[in-house]
């Protein structure tokens, strides 16, 4: 009587974790969203804009250049370093020479989809 008792016991135990394993794939679900992607970030200096294909060339400082493209869902600001007034411009107020944070996505290696790009001003002297 006891011997069986502990079979059943350890037949139950051996059980358990084998259930919950595959009810916990059951749950993910293959058209369920994945976890949301880490938001990218890119800093430096504007060498090239290309108002075409929608993008700008940013390369940090060390040299790294990166292409960022945009749509018509990227938001623009300006903002001087250390103030907290964000200014709304578009795309026409970021020229080459300028400093940029552009924030968003990686598409591929070397392109960030931009979903904000913030341009930084300098107090006047």
């Amino acid at each position: 009587m006891v011997k069986k008792l502990l079979t059943l016991l350890f037949m139950a135990l051996l059980a358990f974790p084998l259930s919950t394993g595959v009810y916990a794939q059951d749950t993910m679900k293959p058209d369920a969203p994945m976890k949301a992607e880490k938001e990218a970030r890119w800093e430096g200096t504007v060498i090239r804009t290309n108002p075409d294909k929608s993008s700008l060339t940013v390369r940090k400082e060390g040299g790294v250049e990166m292409t960022v493209v945009y749509d018509s869902s990227t938001r623009w600001v300006s903002q001087y370093h250390a103030d907290k007034k964000v200014n709304d411009i578009d795309v026409s107020q970021v020229k080459e020479g300028d400093r940029v944070i552009c924030k968003g996505t990686w598409e591929k290696k070397g392109i960030l989809h931009a979903t904000l790009i913030s341009k930084r001003l300098s107090h006047p002297a």
